[in-house]
């Protein structure tokens, strides 16, 4: 198995960071639109990418306030889609505060890298981090 690993500095305090990753809310400004759940598992995340790929739904395993937030991805999909490599997947983010602004170190863990939408994955997280780190600044 294999880790997805980015790392983006924002221009922005820690506790801003936090909030655009903490909420269905503010995970919506910059990725997909979430909606929240609360289930027996807990906190339960769900974005719709399209007819193609299905309701993505990822677990909120984890928060630390300002520090780190983790998910992990409970929903299954079809293998022509992307989202079918990230069942089981946790996505880690660790946040560090310095001199005003964050770095964000972001992981996708146990993920497969014979899959065939690993390198694809990979880059998009990238944007994706890029797009949270422009929608955070712009915000000041």
């Amino acid at each position: 198995m294999a880790t997805i690993h980015h790392q983006v500095v924002i221009n922005a305090p820690v506790a801003r960071v936090y909030a655009a990753l903490a909420t269905a809310e503010g995970i919506s400004t910059w990725w997909d639109k979430q909606t929240e759940r609360r289930t027996d598992r807990g906190v339960v995340l769900e974005h719709n990418p399209g007819p193609e790929h299905g309701i993505v739904q990822l677990e909120v395993v984890d928060q630390v306030e300002n520090g780190r937030i983790e998910w992990k991805c409970i929903s299954t999909h079809p293998s022509s889609s992307p989202a079918s490599a990230w069942m089981g997947t946790h996505f880690i983010f660790e946040l560090t505060p310095r001199d005003g602004q964050t770095m964000v170190d972001f992981r996708q863990t146990e993920y497969d890298e014979g899959s065939r939408f690993f390198a694809p994955n990979r880059d998009a997280w990238r944007s994706v981090l890029d797009n949270l780190k422009q929608v955070i600044e712009w915000q000041r």
